[in-house]
C-alpha cells in the first residue's frame, strides 16, 4: 500500500466500515485492528445497554472512525 487514496487504502476503508479493524488488518496493523474491533464491541454493548434497543449506533460510529483511519493511513518511510 503506497499512501492516501491508493486502491489498497480504499479497499481497507470499505472493509473497516463493515467490520471495524478489518481494514487495518489488511494493511498489516494487527494491534490497531484489535483495538478498533474491541472499541466497536464495547461501544455496541454500551449503546445497547443505554437504549435497550437493537440499534447499535455505537458500533456504527466506531466503524466510521475506523474507516477514516484506514483510508488516511500512510506507511512510515524508513
Amino acid at each position: 500500500m503506497s499512501g492516501q487514496g491508493s486502491a489498497g487504502n480504499v479497499i481497507a476503508a470499505i472493509a473497516s466500515f463493515f467490520i471495524p479493524g478489518l481494514g487495518q488488518l489488511f494493511q498489516g496493523r494487527v494491534l490497531s485492528a484489535l483495538c478498533w474491533f474491541v472499541a466497536a464491541c464495547v461501544a455496541f454493548v454500551i449503546t445497547w445497554l443505554l437504549t435497550l434497543s437493537l440499534l447499535p449506533f455505537g458500533w456504527f460510529l466506531v466503524s466510521l472512525f475506523a474507516c477514516i483511519n484506514a483510508a488516511t493511513y500512510r506507511r512510515a518511510v524508513v
